[in-house]
């Protein structure tokens, strides 16, 4: 793979935010995601995901704490409204109220040396929370390719974080290099948590109480159903999230799906692709139909739980 550049600064305008603010906010969250949000301190941030009774994530999310009754959750924008009016469904008597707090909010990503201009550790370890001043806080996210990588999160109009521009698209393709799912549109109930190893990343506590398919979820883990994972992999052609995977032993059959996509700077595709781990075997996968992009698996750059 040919050596990019990430460096800089971008907005996100592909993000959104879901406040949850009031008494209850912590516990609330805590019995409708696959985190535990309860214990979640000032100077952490969770992943987490939003399931169906039947375990299948609908939406994904980073999610900080700022103040003990403000909760902040960051998610795809495509999914932000019907996630909110799902949410909201199961309020009844919490005191906690839900708002889309996306025009509230300027989120930018900081990638290589914006990190150390604006203060931050880029040693600092994936889910940790610093807060600059009292209203800005940045999230270390997982690197790419090496390249240490934060979430950016100021009150709309307060001044940008310094350093050079980044392009979106070059942000967008880091996140696939990161090989950290965030769930968007095509791919909704496609998969339960582990099918896009985020029991490995920290997007799953299995000693919580319920949640919405807290069972199933369980249930993949702990009595060795799981059948799929999700692996890194480059695209000689264009791939998109939703596409199903072929395998060269069965044209007809999928044996997985596209999670994420984005085009690489350099050409090409970079693609997160859950599929079932024994057609890493078989090899030859394709994307969206057997004669589709080829698709070449990579080294995930973290280790899956099973293999820790």
């Amino acid at each position: 793979m040919t050596t990019v550049v990430l460096n800089g600064v971008t907005a996100l305008s592909h993000l959104g935010v879901i406040c949850a603010e009031g008494p209850d906010a912590a516990s609330f969250l805590h019995g409708q995601l696959t985190q535990d949000f309860s214990l979640l301190g000032a100077t952490e941030a969770r992943l987490a995901a939003l399931c169906t009774a039947k375990g299948r994530v609908i939406a994904s999310f980073i999610g900080i704490r700022p103040q003990p009754e403000l909760i902040l959750l960051v998610c795809s924008r495509d999914i932000l409204a019907a996630t909110l009016k799902r949410l909201s469904m199961y309020v009844l008597r919490a005191k906690v109220k839900l708002t889309d707090a996306t025009e509230q909010f300027a989120l930018l990503g900081l990638a290589g040396t914006a990190l150390t201009a604006n203060g931050l550790d880029a040693a600092t370890p994936p889910g940790k929370r610093t807060a600059i001043g009292e209203d800005i806080s940045a999230v270390s996210l997982y690197p790419a390719d090496g390249v240490p990588r934060a979430l950016w999160i100021a009150p709309a109009g307060h001044a940008a974080p310094v350093g050079p521009a980044l392009d979106l698209a070059v942000w967008q393709w880091s996140e696939v290099r990161s090989a950290i799912v965030t769930l968007t549109t095509p791919v909704i109930e496609a998969f339960v948590p582990q099918m896009i190893n985020y029991e490995s990343v920290g997007g799953v506590n299995f000693k919580k109480g319920c949640y919405p398919g807290q069972e199933i979820v369980a249930r993949s883990q702990f009595r060795g159903t799981l059948k799929r994972r999700t692996y890194l992999a480059q695209a000689d052609g264009p791939v998109s999230a939703g596409q199903e995977v072929f395998a060269a032993n069965d044209a007809e059959q999928p044996v997985g799906t596209v999670a994420q996509a984005a085009l690489a700077p350099d050409g090409g595709w970079a693609a997160l692709i859950s599929i079932q781990i024994s057609a890493l075997e078989t090899g030859g996968l394709r994307a969206g139909a057997a004669d589709g992009a080829s698709l070449t698996v990579e080294p995930l750059p973290y280790a899956l739980l099973e293999d820790i």
